[in-house]
C-alpha cells in the first residue's frame, strides 16, 4: 500500500514539474517576443509549438489513467468476485452499514439475517460492500502463514472454506463431553 502512495506521490510530482516547466518556457518565449518586438527583429519566437501541448497533454492522461482510473478498476473488479462468490454462513456489511448472516443466495439477491430477533432481509449482491467473514479467513491465513511460510495459493482458498462445519463438529464433541 505504501509503494502505491510512493507511485502516486511521485507521479503527482512529475507531472506538477512537467507543467511547471511548460509554463516557464512559454513565459520566457512570450518575454523574448515581446522583446524582439520592441527591438524591430522579425524572428519568430522560439516555443513549444502544438506538438508539445498534445505530448504535455498525453502525458497527463498517461498519469491520470495509471493513478486514478486502474486502480478504480481493479477494486471494481476484486468486489464484484466478491459479490458472486457469497455463501451461506458469511458475515457481509451492506452499503447502508447494515450486518448480517448469509441464509440464502439467489441469481441477483441475498437474504441475510440479522439482529438478536434473527430478522431477515433480502437484499441485491450490489448492495453488499464487504464480507467479513471471508476477511478475516484471509487475515488469520496470512498470519499462519508469516509463521508456517505458506504460499499465496492457500489465501486464496482461505476465502472458500466453510467454518461453520467445523464449529458444528466441536459444539457435537462438547454436548458429547457433557
Amino acid at each position: 500500500m505504501k509503494i502505491k502512495k510512493l507511485i502516486s506521490i511521485l507521479s503527482a510530482a512529475a507531472s506538477t514539474a512537467a507543467m511547471a516547466g511548460y509554463t516557464a518556457l512559454t513565459a520566457f518565449a512570450e518575454g523574448e517576443a515581446a522583446d524582439a518586438a520592441a527591438s524591430g527583429s522579425n524572428s519568430p519566437a522560439p516555443g513549444l509549438g502544438a506538438g508539445g501541448m498534445i505530448f504535455s497533454l498525453a502525458i497527463m492522461f498517461a498519469l491520470l489513467y495509471f493513478v486514478a482510473i486502474r486502480p478504480q478498476k481493479k477494486r471494481d473488479k476484486e468486489l464484484k468476485e466478491m459479490q458472486e462468490s457469497l455463501q451461506v454462513g458469511d458475515e457481509v456489511v451492506t452499503g447502508g452499514g447494515i450486518v448480517g448472516i448469509v441464509v440464502s443466495v439467489g441469481e441477483d439477491t441475498v437474504v441475510i439475517e440479522t439482529g438478536g430477533a434473527k430478522h431477515k432481509l433480502r437484499i441485491k449482491n450490489w448492495a453488499i460492500t464487504e464480507n467479513v467473514t471471508a476477511a478475516e479467513r484471509i487475515k488469520e491465513a496470512k498470519a499462519a502463514g508469516k509463521t508456517s511460510g505458506s504460499s499465496s495459493a492457500k489465501l486464496e482458498s482461505a476465502a472458500l472454506v466453510d467454518d461453520d462445519a467445523d464449529d458444528k463438529k466441536s459444539k457435537k464433541k462438547n454436548d458429547e463431553e457433557e
